[in-house]
């Protein structure tokens, strides 16, 4: 048994307590099939939530006893842990917060897997059904509430930031928060927990009734960014690409802040969604900030962006030095052109059904070193699907950097090629060379970087 560990049972929280004993019964029966690995690891993520760990393979190694059962009882549905960690327990009692976050992890993974992945009326392979299954995930999850006007802040950054740059996110949340403004993040630490953090100030300020903290995440890279316990409604969606999208449907503007390679990725998948042609006309105020030290990473940002994506591109994101009112001030008020537009429409406040999704940015990518090297980074290629094509380059070095899968094969097979036109891998090189620089691409246990990626020239 792992040191600090506790094996005991309870009872889920949200949907799961209000299951049909056949529900419960084909519950159980696909938590212990090829499923049961993901919900261990996830259910895990979850219960060392608050530590400052950011390895996912250190944790699964550390707490490899750990073991995770769905039980049918009279009641409906028991979960019984084994080996859990400690840090999860308050006398002998797991945490409030916690266990809601397992009951997630439970209802989103067998969710998926039993009911939209099992299913023929799901076409995976279609961007129309992509964007139903991640509708149909977020209705599962209650994250879809109709007649609420448009009030989702998506907050995207790095999760492990330094501590000017994380109070600054505080800030811009607390007004956000002032504003009566609800907070969507990756769930995780650092730019993910700060914006929520602030929030839950001014919204108590403001005696705001409906808060909201959504934290989307996927099985990938939730261990290295377990989820804060601000996270009111944590979502696990089954990759990378379906988080992504649920990010862009469900939020109604956006706030970056610093982060690494995984906040470029983010970056550069919804402007190639916004340099689709069919969505010029959709507002989504998007904004790029930081404190003033943190200057010279979105400088790097918005010249990679302007060499390889154009002045197009740029024209669609603003860049705020220092000022978390300003930032919220346009928050807001990009708030009400949505509203217009959706009214205008008759689009949903609750899910951008308008908003053109192209199955390049749909399709999970693998990062394999074959699929690395293959990728086309040209300028002679439209301009969404050059970004599709960087976002894919950038979701890679993500992988090699910090989920197990991809550190694994990085180990195995050494670093992955990326090639392409020799300005792109110019400006490509300044860029991950200023994130190495200034401690931007961590490797997770606060090893020395040692890049999982080489530039071909």
């Amino acid at each position: 048994m792992s040191a600090g560990s506790v094996t005991t049972r309870l009872y889920p929280a949200g949907i799961l307590n209000t299951l049909s004993r056949n529900e419960v019964e084909r519950l159980r029966d696909v938590s212990q099939g090829d499923l049961s690995e993901l919900v261990r690891r996830c259910s895990l993520a979850v219960l060392n939530s608050g530590n400052e760990s950011d390895d996912a393979e250190a944790l699964l190694e550390q707490y490899s006893d750990f073991r995770i059962e769905v039980q049918q009882v009279n009641r409906g549905l028991r979960l019984e842990l084994f080996n859990a960690p400690g840090s999860a327990f308050v006398d002998g009692k797991i945490i409030e917060g916690i266990r809601e976050q397992i009951s997630s992890v439970i209802r989103d993974l067998v969710y998926f897997d039993s009911e939209i992945k099992a299913s023929k009326q799901h076409d995976l392979g279609s961007s129309a059904g992509i964007t139903n299954a991640v509708f149909e995930m977020l209705r599962n999850a209650q994250a879809l509430v109709p007649q609420v006007e448009p009030d989702l802040v998506v907050c995207w950054g790095g999760h492990s930031i330094s501590r000017p740059e994380y109070e600054y996110t505080k800030a811009c949340g607390y007004e956000l928060g002032l504003r009566n403004l609800n907070i969507v993040t990756g769930c995780g630490p650092g730019a993910m927990k700060g914006p929520m953090k602030g929030a839950t100030i001014g919204h108590s300020k403001q005696r705001t009734s409906l808060r909201r903290y959504f934290g989307i995440s996927e099985p990938g890279i939730i261990a290295a960014e377990s989820p804060n316990p601000i996270v009111s409604n944590l979502i696990i969606m089954p990759d990378i690409e379906k988080r992504l999208e649920a990010f862009v449907r469900l939020g109604h503007g956006i706030v970056v802040f610093p982060g690494g390679a995984g906040t470029a990725e983010e970056i550069l998948y919804l402007l190639g969604i916004l340099l689709n042609p069919a969505n010029a006309k959709i507002p989504l105020p998007l904004v790029f900030t930081g404190p003033p030290g943190a200057s010279t990473y979105f400088e790097q940002i918005d010249q990679f962006i302007r060499l390889t994506l154009g002045k197009e591109a740029s024209s669609r994101y603003r860049i705020v030095e220092d000022d978390p009112t300003r930032v919220a001030q346009i928050m807001a008020r990009g708030m009400h052109k949505v509203r217009k537009h959706r009214i205008a429409k008759n689009d949903a406040f609750y899910y951008n059904w308008l908003l053109n999704i192209e199955e390049s940015f749909q399709i999970p990518f693998v990062p394999t070193h074959e699929n690395m090297q293959a990728l086309e980074l040209s300028r002679r290629l439209p301009l969404h699907v050059l970004a599709s094509n960087l976002r894919k380059m950038f979701s890679g070095i993500v992988a090699g950097n910090v989920k197990p899968e991809g550190v694994k094969s990085i180990r195995e097979h050494g670093p992955f090629e990326i090639n392409g036109d020799p300005e792109i891998m110019e400006s490509l090189d300044a860029l991950l060379t200023s994130f190495v620089a200034n401690n931007r691409m961590k490797l997770p246990g606060g090893k020395a970087y040692e890049p999982c990626y080489r530039l071909i020239k």
